[in-house]
């Protein structure tokens, strides 16, 4: 028997045994029934030994013989590690799927505005987004690469910084009209403050507290207005002329250069103590996949700071 019709053979059988029918196996495979029942009586043929206890009817018209069911462990997991083995050829080409974790308001802010770049450059690399504001296990969920905001550390990720930020307060323009609103940082006490609650008790997020703190302002102001947990969705609410943000430059950069937002009082500088962190897996550091898009992600920053 040549190899490759031994390997569709087992692949026949294997599928026939677990569905205990070769129509639904044929389903499975996506050839005909006669196909699948071919494959099989080839295998058995060879074997010399039925593989099947054939019934004429009932839920269950085949029944794997004693001998087919101690070899089913073995093949199940001999195609296992072919997957695997197959997997991993597909990793050390440009082709096929990457797929990349990031914050929903990052890849709203940030990345999806940019990354038909990428596909121009690399039409044969799939990017698949997964959006989770929580920390996600690479290995378990199959991340290839990521962006975080953090601190930089992260157990059992290599992180590479992408990009530093600045906090300050932003406003629609229409909230500054009549001239002279907003003038005096005394004035943000009487308005509507908009929270930023994506990373509420992280260490080091920016907050009102804290600028205002930074900037002089003596007062409990800073914990009063509204309240929200999307940075994407905070930027919108101020978009809208629903009051004033603490902005994230990274997340705020492409809404300022639109004149949808407008800077408040830039002589205040704040730097937020996180960055923004490429991360992956020390293992996979030299696939050409993540190479690729890591160089690509890391020139996309370098290109934001030129302008």
């Amino acid at each position: 028997m040549k190899t490759p019709v031994y390997l569709n053979a087992l692949r026949a059988f294997e599928a026939s045994a677990r569905h205990q029918s070769f129509s639904a196996a044929a389903a499975e495979l996506n050839v005909t029934p006669a196909a699948v029942g071919q494959l099989v009586r080839t295998l058995e043929e060879w074997l010399g030994a039925s593989l099947f206890h054939r019934a004429a009817g009932g839920r269950a018209r085949l029944v794997p013989s004693e001998a087919a069911e101690r070899a089913l462990p073995e093949i199940r997991a001999g195609f296992e590690r072919l997957s695997l083995g197959l997997e991993r050829l597909r990793e050390g080409s440009l082709n096929g799927v990457l797929t990349v974790t990031v914050s929903p308001a990052f890849a709203a802010k940030w990345l999806l505005p940019r990354i038909d770049r990428f596909q121009t450059a690399c039409p044969d690399t799939d990017v698949r987004l997964d959006t989770n504001l929580k920390a996600v296990d690479f290995a378990a969920q199959r991340i290839d690469i990521g962006v975080r905001y953090g601190l930089g550390s992260w157990p059992g990720l290599i992180a590479e910084k992408l990009m530093e930020e600045e906090v300050y307060p932003v406003c629609s323009p229409e909230l500054l009209r009549p001239a002279g609103r907003l003038k005096k940082l005394a004035d943000l006490a009487q308005e509507t403050l908009i929270h930023d609650l994506s990373m509420d008790g992280h260490a080091g997020f920016p907050s009102w507290v804290a600028w205002l703190q930074k900037a002089g302002v003596e007062g409990g102001h800073g914990r009063r207005g509204m309240k929200i947990n999307n940075s994407a969705a905070v930027l919108q609410a101020a978009v809208e002329g629903h009051g004033i943000a603490l902005a994230r430059s990274v997340m705020a950069r492409d809404d300022l250069v639109a004149g949808r937002l407008v800077r408040l009082f830039g002589k205040i500088r704040y730097a937020s103590p996180l960055a923004y962190y490429v991360v992956y897996r020390a293992e996979c550091a030299g696939l050409p996949r993540i190479r690729t898009f890591r160089d690509w992600l890391l020139q996309e920053a370098q290109r934001d700071r030129g302008r």
